[in-house]
């Protein structure tokens, strides 16, 4: 087992932090992690697995190193890296990166935005690493697949990992007193805005 297998295979709190600093490149653009988000699966209220398989979360159960690519409000698609032993969910949402490498690439993906913000955002990284429905399910400790996921190459700094509430998280799951589960390199232009959920009115 290599070092990435061992370190996904781990329980997802202690995974996360870890990715800080990790290059993730797909489609000739490579993408250094600076913020990321956890979801426990059942132990987890504001998980997609939080009630068990269905179709669309059958991704998370699978074995640790897969991606869980999903579409929400019918227009985005974000990216997880799939963690823990097989069977049980649990995922690290890719939340926000740096370009490091691909820019003409990434430009043309995010043509007219600046360079800053082109993987700020979770659905704004998907466009700019190219991941869409086809990828759900990608191996990433797979060499023959387009897909590569690079831990950095020491541990990242005391004091340099910052946590707090998860964006955009309603209901149990966004109290950020019980699940600061948010993880991001203090001080990087490229981590994404806080905003908190805004309930949905019912028509």
């Amino acid at each position: 087992m290599t070092v990435l297998a061992g370190l996904l295979a781990g329980d997802v709190l202690d995974v996360a932090p870890r990715l800080l600093g990790a290059r993730l490149t797909h489609a000739g653009v490579t993408v250094r992690l600076t913020e990321v988000e956890v979801y426990a699966g059942s132990a987890d209220p504001g998980s997609h697995a939080f009630r068990g398989r269905t179709p669309r979360t059958e991704v998370m159960f699978g074995p640790a190193g897969r991606l869980y690519v999903y579409f929400t409000y019918g227009m985005h698609f974000c990216a997880n890296v799939v963690t823990g032993p097989a069977g049980e969910a649990s995922a690290v949402l890719l939340r926000a990166g740096e370009v490091v490498d691909g820019h003409g690439l990434a430009a043309g993906r995010r043509a007219g935005v600046r360079e800053r913000d082109w993987a700020r955002g979770p659905a704004r990284l998907a466009t700019t690493l190219a991941l869409g429905r086809a990828e759900n399910g990608l191996d990433l400790l797979d060499p023959a697949t387009d897909g590569r996921l690079e831990l950095p190459d020491g541990p990242t700094p005391p004091g340099v990992v910052a946590t707090g509430p998860r964006v955009g998280v309603s209901g149990a799951g966004g109290d950020g007193t019980a699940f600061p589960w948010r993880f991001w390199l203090a001080d990087e232009p490229t981590v994404s805005a806080y905003r908190a959920a805004t309930p949905r009115r019912r028509g």
